[in-house]
């Protein structure tokens, strides 16, 4: 009523009768024994366990969360255990909107960091070195930007020092300039196939010591996704990386409380968005309590996560569904309270991005902060039991496997022994078959394919030499890529794409279902089909195979 003082709560659910655990699980086993034989029926308990699904790396994904008896206080960002954020979101600020620069060219580069700083970005990467701009260069292509109020952050895989040392100098000549030198030399490591050289570090850290606003070190974890990791052991791998460096840096006789702020983490946001947003709550949370264990003061623990849209879930084909993909992976980052994030453009696999493909990115990440308003709120998820039984799930996960890669010697040691590619090798070993059996579907590659699609073209990028042992990038959609280029190829041989007959019994009704499951399976690998009604026409040759669909 008008004027009526507003009650303390809402008893929005005062009049319905209150329901156990147990009622809902008879519910649920009255819907799945709906088609099961008298002597195939399922007990409550059965029927819930049979909706359980499994995600790689172990995590277990209940089909209902309610708040656990043991549950105790949610914390608050910017505390002990940081799992709900590095800081509080300012009001009116979204993320730090992050873009990728790795063309060769010095004036396209430059001309492309302009154009991104002047439509929304707020950060500037460079990727340096063989896959990508030189060096020498890099003066050059940030000539036009305001170090001032623009961060800056270099990458590089083969010439992390020469990266380190050119970003270092330009940074220099502003006051108040800000970004990252980039050294991950365990990374650049594994990414080759080489011994990583730790030695680099602390003169590095030294160095961006005396100057105010700029860290040296960016522990770069997509190495390991890419790979074919799970998301815990992407973290494991991320942690295990970091605590190699502080040994490094305090046997050089840099403490870990100064060398905590010196180090930033950058991990795959992927589409599935609410693994993204644990992974970024649990990589903060276990690496607080690294900090804990070294002493490091409590406001320094909370770790700054760049998270970057991973380039194993783009696609070649149909490359318009990865801006989908990038859609969501943002969401996920920025619920999970990523301090940065980039997307990498749709036609990344092609090659080169172009200027469209840059803008599209760029506008993902702003029309989610500023028109969406996603970026209002810190750590939104908060108090979803089935986000934070992920969070302590991939948490836990993550903890397992950075002991069982200390216990093998360090994270040098375990790269070295074949331990990591060890545990990357089985969990993308079970991804390959459920993507290969379709029951992980790729949208545009094995689940409603583009029939009769030319793949993008687009300036290819300089290919890494790499020796033995390399953790090199598998994208997801790569095995049906080699099918699609197998039937171009047939078809370049023989002037038509290879087809295979379906013969359809029956009336539409009958085999409507089928006829579709047919057409988007052959689909999926570049084959196409030509539906007979009834059966083959007569006087038609014998083909070699035949699709029957019918009900």
């Amino acid at each position: 009523m008008p004027g009526a003082e507003p009650s303390a709560t809402m008893p929005l659910a005062a009049t319905f009768p209150p329901q156990t655990h147990e009622r809902w699980q008879a519910l649920v086993a009255g819907v799945v024994n709906k088609s099961r034989a008298e002597e195939a029926r399922l007990t409550p308990e059965q029927a819930e366990a049979s909706l359980r699904s499994t995600l790689p790396g172990g995590l277990v994904i209940d089909p209902l969360y309610v708040r656990p008896a043991t549950a105790t206080g949610l914390g608050v960002p910017a505390r002990m255990p940081f799992t709900r954020g590095r800081a509080v979101r300012e009001p009116g600020a979204s993320w730090d909107v992050r873009q990728l620069h790795d063309d060769p060219e010095a004036d396209a580069t430059r001309a492309a960091v302009l154009d991104d700083l002047e439509h929304g970005v707020t950060s500037v990467w460079v990727h340096v070195g063989a896959d990508g701009l030189a060096p020498a260069d890099l003066g050059h292509a940030l000539a036009d930007v305001r170090l001032d109020l623009a961060p800056v952050v270099v990458s590089a895989t083969d010439d992390q020092a020469g990266a380190a040392a050119a970003l270092l100098a330009i940074l220099r000549t502003t006051p108040g300039a800000s970004g990252n030198l980039g050294l991950d030399p365990i990374g650049a490591a594994a990414r080759l196939g080489s011994a990583p050289e730790l030695a680099v570090l602390a003169d590095a850290v030294e160095q961006a010591l005396a100057q105010p606003g700029i860290a040296a070190i960016t522990i770069d974890a997509r190495i390991y996704r890419d790979a074919g990791a799970s998301a815990p052991d992407e973290i494991a791998c991320a942690i295990a990386t970091g605590v190699s460096y502080l040994r490094a840096l305090d046997a050089a006789g840099i403490e870990p409380a100064t060398a905590f702020p010196q180090i930033a983490f950058r991990i795959s946001a992927t589409a599935d968005q609410f693994l993204t947003t644990a992974a970024i709550r649990a990589l903060r949370r276990v690496w607080a309590r690294v900090g804990a264990a070294c002493a490091v003061p409590t406001d320094l623990r909370g770790a700054h996560i760049h998270a970057v849209t991973a380039l194993r879930m783009f696609s070649r084909d149909d490359p318009w569904v990865n801006v989908l993909r990038s859609t969501l992976a943002v969401f996920g980052a920025s619920v999970g309270g990523a301090d940065a994030i980039s997307v990498l453009p749709y036609d990344t696999v092609a090659g080169l991005p172009e200027k469209f493909s840059r803008r599209l990115a760029r506008n993902t990440q702003l029309l989610l902060a500023d028109e969406s308003n996603i970026a209002r709120v810190t750590d939104p998820a908060g108090g979803s039991w089935y986000v934070e039984s992920l969070t302590e799930q991939v948490a836990q996960a993550a903890w397992a496997a950075f002991q069982e890669i200390e216990q093998a010697g360090g994270m040098p040691v375990a790269l070295a022994e074949g331990v990591i590619a060890a545990r990357i090798a089985t969990t993308h070993e079970q991804d390959a078959r459920a993507l290969a059996t379709r029951r992980q579907p790729l949208t545009g590659v094995s689940m409603f394919p583009l029939a009769a699609e030319a793949p993008l073209t687009r300036v290819p990028r300089a290919v890494l030499t790499t020796a033995a042992g390399a953790l090199v990038p598998r994208r997801d959609a790569q095995a049906y890529e080699i099918l699609r280029d197998r039937a171009r190829a047939y078809a370049a041989r023989h002037g038509a794409p290879p087809s295979v007959p379906i013969v359809a019994l029956g009336t539409r009704r009958d085999y409507g279902a089928r006829e579709m499951f047919v057409t988007n399976l052959l689909a999926a690998g570049g084959i196409e089909h030509v539906t007979h009604e009834g059966g083959l026409e007569p006087g038609m040759p014998p083909p070699r195979v035949v699709v029957l669909a019918s009900s």
